[in-house]
């Protein structure tokens, strides 16, 4: 069984527009099941294939006399070399969508892109399923609290079970882990962390102690929706605060951590200036953080950091969908306790954006909004929570379900 995918429309979109489009993403989200939906009938060739991928690293300038474009090459971050090779082909052919790429690494494959295809490649983000795409939802709108938006949303909002919403966060949201519900998540994640491991961190970095990095692994999924301390972090995992800075690098380059940016401009001199971190998927921080059923997950410490980690990824999972890879996604803490989850820039306006794990908030909560009128244009905003109904708190803030997203 097959679950469409949102992002199969923006692939086809960008393949009108560019020589080459990648989709790059973590491990597991279905990138590779998505691309080959979208491109039957073209050739695939995947370079975890040995023998092809000898050829695709030896041979690069005859490698496309064997696969032919229009092609799908799984896997590319392997074969650096044939990024040249492609921009030779699309400036040549002067042809749209003759290269379907797809890879788990960002930094050695942004490297490539930016110096070879530049201009002549549409580079898409993939993550795990979002929960519009688990409800089989077509709206595909990235998520902004305003009018129009909660209109056209309401047509196929469905109120969320908030059991079933704790179970997905603990679960996660990769797609084998939801097509096949009687699979044992913890078996899962612990092939899964094994294989990342081996896959992607040891191309990126020469680890010498894979224990030590799972340990690093854990300390940062206990840290979720938190603001990043990394010399807390190496103190606790017993590493150099180099070391952790480049090992937290591996973990954003493979798409498993995002980093929320403080919003700052000329007169927010007074705010914090870290990053905050959240888990792309939930279902890892879950495992790695010993968070075994979702009962103990929704009743236990971190409750309101998974909430939060939940719905940070599922605005970012509406951007990605959409095609928009670089959304203007904030948080605002100052040095008085002033604390805004989430703003979203957006034509020239600021959104403020709280969110509650709770089911009943009111003003109290969205106090820290004045703040926004002193760092640009406000628009409207709201408490994002697991209420079922979209209310008015006042004249520009609402109750968001967190099903409206």
């Amino acid at each position: 069984m097959y679950l469409k995918r949102h992002l199969e429309d923006v692939v086809k979109k960008a393949s009108a527009m560019f020589g080459s489009i990648l989709v790059t993403g973590p491990r597991q989200v279905g990138k590779t099941t998505m691309l080959r939906e979208v491109t039957e009938g073209i050739r695939y060739v995947s370079l975890d294939d040995p023998l092809r991928l000898s050829s695709a690293v030896n041979e690069s300038i005859t490698f496309f006399k064997d696969f032919p474009p229009p092609v799908f090459v799984d896997e590319v971050q392997r074969a650096p070399s044939l990024f040249i090779v492609m921009k030779m082909i699309i400036d040549e052919r002067k042809k749209k969508g003759l290269f379907y790429l797809s890879g788990s690494q960002q930094f050695r494959m942004m490297k490539n892109v930016s110096e070879s295809l530049a201009g002549r490649i549409g580079i898409l983000n993939m993550l795990g399923l979002s929960m519009r795409e688990m409800s089989e939802i077509p709206f595909n709108r990235p998520f902004l609290p305003t009018e129009d938006y909660f209109i056209e949303r309401s047509e196929t909002y469905r109120p969320v079970d908030r059991g079933h919403l704790w179970e997905t966060i603990q679960r996660g949201c990769l797609p084998e882990l939801f097509m096949n519900r009687e699979m044992d998540c913890r078996m899962f994640y612990s092939s899964y962390v094994a294989t990342y491991i081996e896959r992607d961190v040891r191309d990126l970095i020469n680890i010498e102690n894979e224990l030590k990095f799972i340990s690093f692994m854990t300390v940062i999924a206990g840290r979720t929706g938190t603001v990043l301390n990394l010399s807390s972090v190496a103190n606790d995992v017993g590493i150099s605060v180099p070391t952790a800075e480049r090992w937290l690098s591996v973990l954003r380059a493979s798409n498993i951590i995002y980093l929320l940016q403080p919003y700052h401009n000329n007169i927010t001199n007074r705010t914090i200036k870290a990053p905050k971190l959240y888990f792309l998927d939930t279902g890892l921080a879950a495992y790695l953080t010993r968070w075994n059923t979702p009962d103990v997950l929704r009743d236990g410490a971190m409750a309101g950091a998974f909430f939060e980690t939940y719905v940070i990824s599922e605005v970012l999972k509406s951007y990605y969908n959409a095609g928009i890879s670089d959304p203007h996604l904030y948080y605002y803490r100052d040095k008085e306790g002033n604390e805004i989850d989430l703003i979203i820039e957006e034509n020239g306006l600021l959104h403020p954006i709280e969110i509650k794990k709770n089911s009943d908030p009111g003003k109290k909560d969205i106090r820290a909004f004045r703040i926004v009128d002193r760092l640009g244009k406000r628009g409207p905003g709201g408490i994002i929570c697991t209420y079922d109904d979209l209310l008015s708190l006042d004249s520009s803030d609402k109750i968001i379900p967190i099903g409206m997203i």
